[in-house]
């Protein structure tokens, strides 16, 4: 296959009738794309969660996975959101957004410095060119762990964006192959293993800052106990509802979840919805994974 530009490439895969861009990683990553419905597209796989409805870009947007990090009990890990970004160049979009840690969720952060992407070339390996030469250097005070996960976070977001998960690379500004952050690879970066690199829960909806009345599809993808995924409705310090969610499976990759959430008992106000890993060891192994979004209940 010749090579061609990234751009070009995703204006291709978009000539479908619905956008779909999967949040993809190794083979057992936790992969999401985003649809009006329950249709697989390019890029899609059984172990996927679909965003609200609300999610749907506009013409000129398309909907991307970007990964943020967020601590855990295993550490800072990378989480998943989805956001709308300028179709003309979706993965510099997407890709600059990650470095800005510009996320929806106050609870995520980036590693990255900032920066702007722009263009790349795909073939059996994505290229991309750095925002600039700093960037083969590791910033004042990022650690070799940090660096790590910072190249996970674009190598995540980048393989997301072109629905495939192929190696990827970084250029200088002669597009000439380059290190990043101090760290070399002859054979590019591929995805590490999703259950050593992403948060063990993931909301996928509510979104941040959701609006919701009567009853709402909650779900997501774990890797919890079992394939329990509990959930919890809190305003302030105080539950006030509860529940759970059976993921598809457990241990080996992170597996959908999805479930309906009853608020029609709930005075209209501000709250908290969170889902969680199970924890059969009741805290001795750090506790719980969460993700939580804040919402509005009318």
């Amino acid at each position: 296959m010749d090579a061609m530009s990234v751009r070009a490439r995703i204006a291709v895969l978009l000539t479908a009738s619905a956008v779909a861009l999967a949040g993809c990683g190794s083979d057992s990553a936790d992969d999401t794309t985003p649809t009006s419905g329950s249709t697989k597209h390019h890029g899609q796989h059984s172990d996927e969660a679909s965003p609200s409805e609300s999610s749907e870009p506009a013409a000129d947007q398309v909907t991307v996975p970007v990964y943020f990090v967020g601590d855990t009990p295993q550490g800072p890990r990378l989480y998943r959101e989805f956001r709308k970004v300028d179709a003309a160049d979706p993965l510099g979009e997407a890709l600059t957004l990650a470095a800005s840690g510009d996320a929806l969720d106050a609870d995520y952060r980036t590693l990255l410095p900032a920066g702007t992407f722009a263009g790349g070339t795909t073939d059996e390996t994505a290229a991309i060119p750095l925002p600039d030469d700093s960037w083969t250097r590791a910033p004042e005070g990022m650690s070799t762990d940090d660096a790590l996960l910072a190249v996970q976070q674009l190598v995540y977001t980048a393989q997301g964006v072109l629905q495939e998960r192929i190696p990827v690379a970084f250029t200088d500004s002669d597009g000439n192959s380059t290190q990043i952050f101090g760290i070399a690879s002859e054979d590019a970066f591929t995805a590490a293993d999703p259950v050593e690199t992403l948060a063990l829960v993931s909301v996928t909806s509510p979104e941040e800052g959701a609006t919701v009345s009567g009853s709402f599809t909650a779900s997501g993808v774990s890797s919890s106990f079992e394939a329990n995924t509990p959930w919890q409705i809190r305003q302030g310090d105080e539950v006030v509802e509860t529940g759970f969610a059976t993921a598809e499976g457990w241990m080996d990759k992170l597996y959908p979840w999805e479930t309906e959430v009853d608020v029609s008992g709930l005075e209209p106000g501000d709250y908290t919805f969170v889902a969680m890993t199970d924890d059969p060891s009741d805290g001795e192994g750090g506790g719980p994974t969460e993700d939580s979004k804040t919402i509005t209940v009318e």
